[in-house]
């Protein structure tokens, strides 16, 4: 929900309070990867795109950046990836936009039956 000084309000930016980085969540499965937490505030990558946040966690949370992308640097086949509710896939993929007050989420397929 928009407020009419045109903040998005808290549920638009996570738990970013300032809404001046990226919020990314992974599920719980992934959280050892990320020290422990499911949820963390990145900076703005610099080609403010989903690329360069992946790309970002390479130095401070490589096993997690392993887990989501391959050896190409493509996402893994059973990795889901959602910018403010938008699956990447379906859009610009690793070219996806992100920016400042919007949050990402890492969601693991589940195979089986």
């Amino acid at each position: 929900m928009v407020t009419p000084d045109g903040d998005p309000g808290p549920a638009s930016r996570g738990t970013d309070p300032d809404g001046l980085g990226v919020v990314l969540r992974v599920p719980r499965a992934l959280a050892a990867d990320l020290g422990g937490r499911r949820e963390v505030v990145l900076p703005v990558p610099d080609r403010r795109r989903l690329d360069g946040l992946l790309d970002a966690l390479v130095p401070v949370h490589p096993a997690l950046a392993r887990r989501l992308r391959d050896e190409t640097g493509s996402l893994r086949r059973f990795v889901n990836v959602y910018v403010d509710g938008l699956d990447v896939r379906r859009s610009d993929g690793l070219a996806t936009p992100v920016g400042a007050g919007q949050t990402v989420e890492v969601i693991q397929s589940v195979a089986g039956g």
